[in-house]
Formats: structure tokens, C-alpha cells, sequence
């Protein structure tokens, strides 16, 4: 990770961490180095946003930048994640940019770069915007004359988009009630449109953004609204996204939630008895739950592990050949139909394998016994000597002796934070207490705890 992209782009709270001017520099990069890169041709960069209220302050920020150095910037307007990336692809754009802070408040966003295939920007690139924004490389030419780049409006590829989800469903959604959560943010211009099309009942909350109320008490991070929602309207399913869409998370008819390793092992089962899980595996990241696992190894299928953030997950998929892929949290990716995680889509696979099955979500997802799970956040001085401790090591050692093959210990070091998490899965919730606490006890003795 640099100083201002992360995992998933450049974001903080707007015009304090990520402002205006930090918009256009990368807009002027990006129009530079995508035009110096396809010469003859003109520079094409298409840009979608969310519902938040910075979000067109940093639309026309990145318009200046982009027209200034030659390119034309086409406006999908309130979109998702992954339709930006579906339009680049499937429309021969040179790249395309998000502007979100995905789950995040309202009060802060970001800029999530899309390179020509559809994927997030490779890290070489990245480098060399942190360096322009530094000041670190030479001024960036101004296009002149008839070279000046313009605005189009480009409304159509987001519609192009949604015939595109509409045309993966196998089946109808007739007599199928489901609830959408559409957390006042991206998903409230598409996902309607899309069940609706396929002959659903659908109920839609919180699709209303007024640019204030992105992902506010609702959406992906705020289940219990659509848990509640889904058994008060007597729902058969329900789906939760957050502000840019490119999560989901489900709710059975019950009202129980149905998260992201959930629903890979749903959608990786059946896509092996239909012979499409590629290489009989599916990519999850570190911290999927223990019982997951389990349950892969019981239907015999097999799994990698990433580090956490879904840009790990689709590079590791992408060199394996791999079809499915996800976190815990709701990004799953389905390569076949996607580059990047799609909330959207994950609605249509996991309403595929309940229609195609004829067995309701909840019956699904109980073949799987989710571990309790206990994860401490721990401050520290230093936390890579802190996790590289011979004693914190030696104690984890233990713990995992301990355990067995009945649950798992991990220590991970934030990306962002002086933080150490300490988190143990085990088949009560007393056992990962006790444990968890042991590790952060040492920690403690050798003075590593701030």
C-alpha cells in the first residue's frame, strides 16, 4: 500500500484527507499517462460515483484533470463499482475511475482506479500517481487547441449494464419475494430495475439517498434493518449491498444472515455439481471462518488463502485460472461474469442456486456450522515486533497445539493502524475468550501494549 491509495483506492474524509486538488492531480495524471500509453488514439476515460455529497465536487475535479490533459471523460452518473469496470471492458475505455468510499460515511470518499481490463489499477501505476501528487516527477503537459478533451454523457452504458445482469439469470423470479437493502447508495439507480425485469416481488428499503444517508444505519454494515424487514414482510430472501455495490450479503427467510463465506460455499457446491468450479477450488482470504472450511473439506472441495481485501483474492485468481473467489464480508467474485466484486450479480448466482436446487436459502446455508469467532484489536508500539515476539509466538504455538483441528489462532498486523489483531475461532465462544486473552496477556508482560 502507498501513502494515498490503499487496497481499494484513495479514500479519506473529504477535503481533509482526499481533496479537491488530489482529484484533479490524478485526473491530469491519468488523462496524461493513458494517452501517452495508446498513441493516435484519443484518451477515453469513463467515471461513475455514488450518492454521497462530495461525490460530484470530486466528479468535476476529475473531469478538469482528465479534459486538461487531452482525454474525453464520459459521465455514467450514480453507478456501481462494478458497472464502471463492466463498462471499461465490454466498451474499450482506456480506464475508468469510481468515485466512493464504499462502506464508509458519508462524510468521506474516495477514487478507485480501473485499469483497461476492467481490473483494479496494478500497484507500478499507482507508484508513479503517489510520486505526481508528491511533486516528485516533472509537470504534466496541458492539451491545447483542438486537443482540449470534453465531457460525454454516458447514462447508456450504465443501462447497457443492467440488460447485461438481466441476461446472466438462468431462471424468472416470478412468485419470488425479495427484499433489497440498497443503503442509500449505488445499488438504489440498478437493483430494482434488474429484479424487477426478472418478474420478481421486490421490496426495496433504504433507496432514498439524499447524499447524507449513504450506508447510514442501513445497507451491508447495518444488517438487522433487512433482517427485521425481510421476516415482518414475509420475504424468501433478502439481499443487503453497501454504497458502491460491490458487496452483498443475504438474509434467509428467517431472518438469519447469510455472509460472504456462506455464500461461496452455496454457490462453490453447486457450481461443482454442474462441473464449473475450475480447478475444484474456491479463493478466500485469511479470515474466513473455520467452519468454512470444514465444510470444503467435507464436499471435497478445495480452497487458497489470500491476504484480506479483494484485490488479493482476484490476482489470485486471476494467475490460477480460478472462477470463484471472495471475503467474508460480501465481495465475491465470480471471474466468469466479473473483474471485481458485484453485489448485484452474487444476488442473481445465489437466487440461481435456490431456484435451480428448488431448497430455500436457510436449508442451503445449514450444511455449514459457522465457528464463534473472538477477535481482539490490540495497540502496540511496534507491531511487527510485537507479532514477531519469540514469546507471543511461542503462546500461539500453544494455542494452536491446543486446539487442534477444532479451531484456528491468527495474529494479523493492520494495514493502517499501530494494531495487532488477535483473533481465535473455536466450537464456543468461552474457549476463543480465554485464548485470545492468553496471547494478549503475553503481549502485555513483554511491554509490547500501548
Amino acid at each position: 500500500m502507498g501513502k494515498y491509495f490503499g487496497t481499494d483506492g484513495f479514500r479519506g474524509e473529504a477535503n481533509v484527507d482526499l481533496t479537491v486538488e488530489h482529484a484533479y492531480k490524478v485526473g491530469r495524471f491519468l488523462g496524461w499517462y493513458y494517452g501517452k500509453k495508446n498513441p493516435g488514439e484519443k484518451c477515453r476515460i469513463v467515471i461513475g460515483k455514488d450518492t454521497r455529497r462530495s461525490s460530484y465536487m470530486f466528479e468535476y475535479s476529475l473531469v478538469a484533470g482528465l479534459t486538461a490533459s487531452g482525454a474525453d471523460a464520459y459521465l455514467l452518473h450514480v453507478t456501481t463499482t462494478p458497472s464502471v469496470s463492466y463498462v471499461v471492458r465490454s466498451e474499450g475505455f482506456h480506464c475508468g475511475i469510481m468515485i466512493s468510499a464504499s462502506h464508509n460515511p458519508y462524510y468521506d470518499n474516495g477514487i478507485k482506479v480501473i485499469n483497461e481490463r476492467g481490473e483494479k489499477l496494478e500497484e507500478s501505476v499507482i507508484e508513479e500517481i503517489e510520486k505526481y501528487l508528491d511533486g516528485e516527477t516533472g509537470e504534466i503537459p496541458f492539451a491545447v487547441r483542438d486537443a482540449i478533451g470534453k465531457t460525454v454523457d454516458f447514462a447508456a452504458g450504465r443501462n447497457r449494464y443492467i440488460g447485461y445482469l438481466i441476461s446472466i439469470a438462468t431462471r424468472s423470479f416470478k412468485n419470488c419475494r425479495v427484499a433489497l437493502d440498497c443503503a442509500n447508495g449505488s445499488a438504489s439507480a440498478i437493483a430494482k430495475s434488474v429484479f424487477d425485469a426478472l418478474g420478481a416481488e421486490t421490496h426495496v428499503i433504504n433507496n432514498e439517498p439524499n447524499g447524507l444517508n449513504i450506508n447510514t444505519g442501513c445497507g451491508s454494515t447495518h444488517i438487522e434493518g433487512l433482517q427485521k424487514y425481510v421476516v415482518e414482510q414475509g420475504c424468501d430472501i433478502g439481499f443487503a449491498y453497501d454504497g458502491d455495490a460491490d458487496r452483498c450479503l443475504a438474509v434467509d427467510r428467517n431472518g438469519n444472515l447469510v455472509d460472504g463465506d456462506l455464500i461461496m460455499y452455496i454457490c462453490g457446491k453447486y457450481m461443482k455439481a454442474q462441473g464449473a468450479l475450475v480447478g475444484n477450488k474456491i479463493v478466500t482470504t485469511i479470515m474466513s471462518n473455520f467452519g468454512l472450511y470444514k465444510a470444503l473439506d467435507r464436499e471435497g472441495i478445495g480452497y487458497e488463502k489470500t491476504a484480506v481485501g479483494d484485490k488479493y483474492v482476484y490476482e489470485n485468481m486471476s494467475q490460477n485460472g480460478y472462477c470463484l473467489g471472495g471475503e467474508q464480508s460480501g465481495h465475491i467474485i465470480f471471474s466468469k461474469n466479473a473483474t471485481t466484486g458485484d453485489g448485484i450479480l452474487t444476488s442473481l448466482k445465489v437466487m440461481e442456486v435456490m431456484l435451480e436446487s428448488k431448497q430455500p436459502l436457510d436449508k442451503l446455508a445449514s450444511e455449514v456450522e459457522i465457528y464463534p469467532q473472538v477477535l481482539k484489536n490490540v495497540r502496540v508500539k511496534d507491531k511487527k515486533t510485537a507479532q514477531d515476539d519469540e514469546d507471543v509466538q511461542a503462546e500461539v504455538a500453544k494455542v494452536t497445539a491446543a486446539l487442534g483441528d477444532d479451531g484456528r489462532i491468527l495474529l494479523r498486523q493492520s494495514g493502517t493502524e499501530p494494531v495487532v489483531r488477535v483473533m481465535v475461532e473455536a466450537p464456543d465462544h468461552e474457549t476463543c475468550e480465554t485464548y485470545v486473552d492468553q496471547v494478549i496477556d503475553v503481549m502485555k508482560k513483554k511491554g509490547h501494549v500501548l
